[in-house]
């Protein structure tokens, strides 16, 4: 028995059919979208230091520099010296009152005079005791006595002698000399100031070897030593000056926390003076070569910074970096990069490890 046609029928059997082949054709253009290629933008990693010299603001000071002082009490009466002054080795700096050392001198000459004469009497004692004991005129109790006499006479001028020799010293001393050739870098003594033995009264910085001296942070005093050192005056920032750690103090300054450091000039010239401000520039010893990334190029998922790599295959591969540092317009960072690497910038967010992309790089 053959069944009616039905319009009903005819019109839902044709909806069907077009929804297949909509399905169909969805799915076939999806397919294809697949397949083509996704454009990126591209950057290359590019080495950079991992850290950067740090600079320190320095002085240029003198290798050897002297705080002179009396080595006696007393009030200066002359300073023959300014700062700036240039002096050689054993030039007067200042002097001091010499009235009081002179009578302390003339007391010593009297002393021993007194103690030779007091000894002369008592050798000529011994001299005849000796004789008058050798007859038998006298005993040797007596003998004994005038013997320790003429000791006692001998150990007194013997301190009379070196009573005087310090006499002499002290006068002497009254005239502060400088001990070496060099400049006057402060003086700290006015005639009429009365001083102590010891004072610090004229600062002289000795001639020869020049230093840059530079108060260190904590975190860089113990590697102060192991990076290399640059030094630029102010007054010439074009020109570079090698340096190296010479000096560093043991203990932090307990005001500033930093320690004192002393860095020897490897190549000075006449333009390097005494006194002058410096910019002392100190690489970090453990520098080492790591990757610089545009800012854009970082993408993190939740587990770490990383950056989309674009392989030989033109296929995306998301890498884990350590980001160590960010700069301007840059970061520094190390792991999975290496120098050339192509490193996707723009668009970080919708990419999927395994797409293959078509490379563009900026104009």
């Amino acid at each position: 028995m053959t069944k009616a046609f039905s319009p009903v029928r005819a019109a839902c059997a044709a909806i069907l059919a077009a929804s297949l082949a909509s399905c169909g054709k969805k799915q076939q253009d999806q397919t294809g979208d697949a397949t083509l290629d996704r454009p990126v933008l591209v950057s290359q990693a590019r080495l950079a230091a991992q850290s950067q010299p740090r600079d320190f603001v320095a002085t240029i000071r003198p290798r050897v520099e002297s705080d002179l002082g009396f080595r006696v009490a007393g009030k200066v009466v002359k300073r023959f010296v300014q700062t700036g002054q240039k002096v050689k080795a054993g030039d007067p700096l200042a002097a001091l009152d010499e009235n009081d050392l002179k009578l302390q001198k003339e007391q010593s000459e009297a002393e021993l005079s007194a103690a030779r004469m007091a000894l002369a009497q008592t050798q000529g004692d011994e001299k005849r005791a000796l004789a008058l004991r050798k007859n038998g005129w006298t005993t040797d109790a007596a003998l004994d006595r005038i013997k320790a006499a003429a000791q006692e006479a001998r150990g007194r001028q013997q301190r009379a002698e070196r009573a005087l020799e310090l006499a002499r010293n002290s006068l002497d001393y009254a005239t502060l000399r400088a001990d070496g050739d060099g400049v006057v870098t402060q003086t700290l003594v006015e005639p009429g100031q009365v001083v102590a033995a010891g004072q610090t009264a004229i600062r002289l910085a000795h001639s020869g070897e020049l230093e840059a001296a530079v108060a260190l942070p904590e975190d860089y005093a113990s590697l102060a030593d192991k990076g290399d050192a640059t030094l630029k005056l102010w007054s010439n920032k074009d020109k570079v000056y090698r340096a190296k750690l010479r000096e560093l103090s043991p203990s932090a300054d307990s005001a500033t926390r930093t320690f004192a450091a002393r860095y020897s000039i490897l190549d000075p010239d006449p333009a390097v003076a005494l006194g002058m401000s410096a910019t002392l520039s100190i690489a970090a010893p453990d520098a080492q070569q790591v990757m610089s990334v545009p800012l854009s190029a970082l993408y993190n998922q939740g587990s770490g910074p990383a950056v989309w790599k674009v392989d030989a295959d033109g296929r995306l591969q998301l890498t884990p970096v350590k980001l160590l540092r960010y700069d301007s317009d840059a970061a520094l960072v190390s792991g999975g990069l290496s120098a050339g690497d192509r490193i996707v910038v723009l668009g970080v967010h919708k990419l999927e490890a395994g797409r293959k992309v078509r490379v563009m790089t900026r104009g």
